[in-house]
């Protein structure tokens, strides 16, 4: 038998599921164990489940497998988890209009004239990513602004954080929008100073005045964003995601990928809406489908919007904006009629909620339902930036679920100190002070309104600060959680907050062989090495995934 005939043996063996036992060897390798403190480990064994059948130390003997795996001294640990990402909006915007990356109106209005005229066939234009503060422009964008970039097709752009539309004259026309559409409840039209006119901006709610005029797409185009979406996960050492919004159009690609063998990434899905869920799954979660790949789990809840777009709920006005609080988006009732709903099916609830308002009624809520309802329900309250000092031990209380997204902190910092002001940020990213008090953290990134790169949110998790090391010490650094407690947080943490724990999450005998090879220790890195840590492999129930270069 050649040597090339191995090679490609091997190469075959890894590019499909496992037949036989590997052994994955000569690895720097760490993970968390069912203690929750950190265990280091040398080699692991996969079994021909794609599971882990063994993690070894230097101590151990090695035992006899079928095939091997050389790590070349790699840092080994488990497939990191975004506990909070849009997976069909990252695929989408890999494949749209990204401006995210811009930093002044102008500069905006010249990337979209680009794009424009490098996409003639594009009937529209469509984005996501631009950020009023960011370019420091104290006000929304408006159509005409818009208008001076691309004025012969509609043009509809997402804010950073999807809590907000920018359209074009032409988008506006093709919605029916003018003068006298009023501003939904839980929304708001954006009017030109002194007038009724639609400036071009819709907020929350009203962005559904737009987004109902806008071609869906095709399933093969969808299945195209789902395969992109998977590859950049996969590129950042993503192995598992909770998607949060998912709608039937969402988990029939995932379905259409999981019958053709191509479904690489786990999915925890949480449902747009009550009707999705029951749509999707009737009257129970589903099972675990395609080997632990997929899992429609519970509910999205919107409670409020996004403090960019001053949809936050607060308990007081915004510092910057007197007599506005926010938009509330589901009232005390309806969340609550919600919520049982929910949890006469064991469906598992995901609210959003930013500002004090909404997590008090959070809280509350679950509160009420937690005596009616006991047993192991995992609340979760997606986001919980903005929090009342008085309500932070409610998550201890009931064993609630903070999902958080360290960037958004780093991203936010100066905007909720102008929304907010200097005495009311006691509860603002409070991520140590809900463990101190009993809750639980999960991480992750917002993708795509964040970048999904898991090792800036390490980075930020245990500095509070950003990629230039701003502010010097971070930004109240009591809050801050140290460097176990941010990896628990995207991997075993993460895997809890999604009832997957036991099934992947840690590289522990009997889970799923997830996990990631990368350039360096991240327990040990300074902040800008984690930053600029490089995923080399990764791998998802024994197969590889992704490979650099």
């Amino acid at each position: 038998m050649s040597f090339k005939f191995l090679v490609s043996t091997l190469a075959l063996a890894l590019a499909t599921p496992a037949a036989a036992d590997v052994l994955v060897d000569n690895v720097e390798g760490l993970t968390i164990g069912e203690d929750g403190k950190l265990k280091r480990f040398t080699a692991l064994v996969i079994d021909d489940e794609g599971k882990v059948a063994q993690i070894l130390t230097a101590r151990d003997e090695v035992p006899q497998t079928d095939f091997r795996e050389d790590g070349d001294g790699a840092v080994m640990i488990p497939g990191l988890i975004d506990a909070h990402a849009h997976v069909m909006g990252i695929g989408i915007g890999a494949l749209t209009l990204d401006l995210s990356d811009t930093n002044s109106l102008e500069e905006a209005l010249d990337k979209i004239r680009r794009f424009a005229a490098e996409n003639e066939a594009r009937p529209w234009i469509l984005g996501r990513g631009w950020n009023q503060e960011k370019w420091g422009l104290g006000r929304f964008p408006t159509a005409a602004e818009l208008d001076s970039a691309v004025a012969d097709r509609p043009v509809y752009l997402q804010r950073v954080d999807g809590h907000a539309g920018w359209a074009n004259t032409m988008a506006m026309e093709a919605a029916g929008i003018t003068a006298t559409t009023e501003s939904p409840a839980g929304g708001r039209v954006e009017r030109m100073p002194g007038s009724q006119a639609p400036s071009g901006v819709f907020v929350d709610a009203a962005e559904s005045l737009m987004t109902r005029a806008i071609p869906a797409p095709r399933p093969t185009e969808r299945d195209l964003a789902f395969a992109k979406a998977q590859e950049v996960l996969h590129r950042n050492g993503i192995t598992a995601v909770a998607d949060m919004g998912t709608t039937i159009e969402d988990w029939q690609t995932f379905r259409r990928a999981g019958d053709k063998d191509a479904l690489t990434l786990r999915i925890m899905a949480y449902a747009a809406g009550p009707d999705e869920m029951e749509l999707i799954a009737g009257a129970r979660p589903t099972p675990w489908l395609y080997d632990d790949k997929l899992r429609m789990n519970g509910i999205k809840i919107y409670l409020d919007g996004a403090l960019g777009s001053r949809g936050a709920w607060l308990k007081q006005p915004y510092a910057d904006d007197p007599g506005n609080t926010g938009l509330p988006l589901t009232g005390p009732a309806k969340l609550r009629n919600i919520l049982v709903r929910a949890a006469q099916g064991n469906f598992q609830p995901a609210i959003h909620a930013i500002g004090t308002a909404a997590n008090a009624d959070a809280l509350a809520a679950i509160a009420e339902l937690s005596e009616s309802f006991p047993g192991d329900r995992r609340w979760r309250i997606e986001h919980a930036q903005i929090i009342d000092p008085a309500d932070l031990s409610g998550f201890g209380q009931n064993g609630v679920i903070a999902s958080m997204q360290p960037v958004h902190q780093t991203s936010d910092r100066s905007m909720a100190e102008a929304r907010l002001g200097p005495d009311r940020l006691d509860g603002a990213y409070a991520w140590n002070s809900i463990l101190q008090l009993g809750g639980r953290l999960a991480f992750g990134s917002d993708a795509p309104v964040e970048s999904p790169d898991p090792f800036a949110g390490l980075a930020a998790a245990t500095t509070r600060m950003d990629a230039n090391g701003e502010p010097f010490g971070g930004w109240r650094p009591e809050e801050r959680v140290n460097r176990e407690q941010a990896l628990a947080g995207f991997t075993s943490a993460a895997a809890y907050a999604g009832f997957a724990e036991g099934r992947f999450g840690r590289l522990l005998p009997g889970e799923r062989a997830d996990f990631v090879l990368i350039d360096r220790d991240p327990l040990l890195a300074s902040p800008a090495e984690l930053r600029a840590t490089k995923v080399l492999e990764t791998w998802v129930g024994g197969r590889k995934v992704y490979e650099a270069d």
